[in-house]
């Protein structure tokens, strides 16, 4: 059933968000889903919207499947700059996005992100952004780039965002499941942040240190390089006997996908 991350965030529940980039991707994260029975944000990022070269055709397949589905699954647009395609995603019956503006001058980033905020409002659509840096392995674990409680404090106060994604030690696009989330600093942002945090580059955290994070007050998990590796390697594997039609290996790499979905479903929601 089609919801919204509004409804399935509440009550201080943790909640997944998986990347989409094909149709496959989708289908995968939602059988994993109601496997286990939970529910679940399928995430369309910026960059998948540039792949896909539109948002409607991978928008159309993701409200398909949710409707389809017996499980709460939301519709998330991730990592988006640009605020006209933020409008595009809502009219298409997105129910959640991420205006991130983090690469911005502190006060351009609150203007924007309040502007998108109060969007959002006017919609009934929950927001996120970011704020720290959550980019380059290096950068990402270095200490002096992590979300200060302070700030994150009065970055919410000024946008009235409904979400926040905070640096606190994780990297986007790590193969490597050895990063390790600061626990002691995602206790004092929640403790200092009124609305759900969330924690991108989650895939290289292993299952043990995700759940530390969440039972430390991270409510949004962010997945989507997991899921790649995952599916790429049964794709290949799938693809060597040389055959020309791919159903079969696209179906393992689908099937790689649920896979991972139903593990990491069970880590998050063991613990919160």
């Amino acid at each position: 059933m089609l919801s919204t991350a509004a409804e399935i965030l509440a009550g201080g529940r943790a909640v997944a968000a998986f990347n989409v980039i094909t149709l496959e991707y989708a289908q995968g994260i939602v059988a994993g889903a109601v496997a286990r029975r939970s529910p679940v944000l399928l995430s369309v990022s910026h960059n998948a919207v540039r792949y896909h070269g539109s948002l409607a055709p991978i928008a159309a397949a993701c409200l398909a499947l949710a409707d389809a589905a017996d499980v709460p699954v939301g519709l998330h647009l991730d990592h988006c700059e640009d605020p006209a395609l933020i409008e595009h995603a809502i009219d298409l019956g997105f129910g959640s996005v991420m205006i991130d503006a983090s690469t911005l001058p502190y006060d351009d980033n609150v203007e924007l992100t309040a502007r998108v905020a109060e969007l959002g409002r006017s919609r009934g659509v929950w927001v996120e952004a970011e704020l720290g840096e959550i980019g380059g392995k290096d950068g990402a674990h270095a200490p002096g780039v992590r979300t200060d409680p302070a700030e994150a404090a009065e970055f919410v106060a000024a946008t009235g965002v409904d979400g926040l994604a905070v640096a606190v030690g994780t990297s986007h696009a790590m193969t490597a499941r050895d990063a390790r989330p600061d626990v002691a600093l995602i206790e004092s942002l929640a403790t200092a942040v009124p609305v759900p945090l969330v924690l991108h580059g989650s895939s290289g955290v292993p299952d043990a240190a995700l759940a530390e994070a969440v039972a430390a007050g991270i409510r949004k998990v962010n997945v989507g390089t997991q899921l790649s590796v995952d599916y790429s390697d049964a794709l290949r594997a799938g693809l060597a006997d040389g055959k020309a039609d791919p159903r079969a290996a696209l179906t393992a790499a689908r099937a790689s996908i649920q896979s991972t979905v139903e593990r990491l479903v069970g880590v998050i929601t063991s613990v919160s």
